[in-house]
């Protein structure tokens, strides 16, 4: 069993910043991929940027040059540096990763941004 705890979000000015965290825990082998995705009030969840057990990142292009993804040393942890952030950046941060082909979610940290 695979778990999935995010940290880090609350409320901020526009032009401010955030920084989420995201621990994995349980029976970890090998996590191929490690991202975050974000549900605003009645649209559909996407995805805000992803990095691959080499390091390849990849982003949302509305997020290109504010935010930034990473992964701790012991590589069950990754984080997501959000800067200049927008009233439009407002939704709920959800962790995932891929572990042995198997989707896992965490249960979700709440971003606001305030004009």
């Amino acid at each position: 069993q695979v778990q999935l705890v995010e940290s880090g979000g609350g409320l901020v000015e526009a032009g401010g910043s955030l920084r989420l965290s995201c621990a994995v825990s349980g029976t970890i082998f090998n996590i191929n991929v490690m991202g975050w995705y974000r549900q605003a009030p009645g649209l559909q969840r996407e995805l805000v940027a992803h990095i691959s057990s080499g390091g390849r990142t990849n982003y949302a292009d509305s997020v290109k040059g504010r935010f930034t993804i990473s992964r701790g040393n012991a590589k069950n942890t990754v984080y997501l540096q959000m800067n200049s952030l927008k009233p439009e950046d407002t939704a709920v941060y959800y962790c995932h990763v891929v572990h042995f082909n198997m989707d896992y979610w965490g249960k979700g940290t709440l971003v606001t941004v305030s004009s």
